[in-house]
């Protein structure tokens, strides 16, 4: 990811009136900072970037998106998985033989994958 985004109230300013009336200052003003607020009685209502920053936005945002959806995939995977196992024929008849055991399971469990 690229540059942080700045906050609001730390952003150029221009009212919607000034937009309107000098559409090129504003213009050289995003070209030179990059970005801009435009403000109505004096709340932030909309803010102005260039075309290519949008763009570059658009693209990191469908980067973590698609980074979501993979881990939840691979939950869904996982969770699918362990049902499955849980609605096999003899999944009852297992979990009770494991509650019946009363911790006594043999052979003993091991402690991780490098034990």
């Amino acid at each position: 990811m690229a540059a942080e985004l700045q906050t609001l109230d730390s952003l150029p300013r221009h009212s919607a009136s000034q937009v309107k009336n000098k559409w090129g200052e504003v213009v050289r003003q995003v070209n030179r900072s990059g970005v801009a607020a435009v403000t109505n009685h004096s709340t932030v209502e909309m803010v102005l970037m260039p075309a290519a920053e949008y763009e570059r936005l658009r693209g990191e945002l469908g980067a973590l998106r698609a980074q979501r959806q993979g881990a939840l995939d691979e939950l869904t995977q996982r969770f699918d998985a362990r049902l499955a196992l849980l609605q096999q024929p003899d999944a009852a008849a297992r979990v009770e033989a494991l509650f019946e055991s009363r911790g006594q399971v043999a052979p003993r469990p091991k402690a991780g994958a490098s034990f």
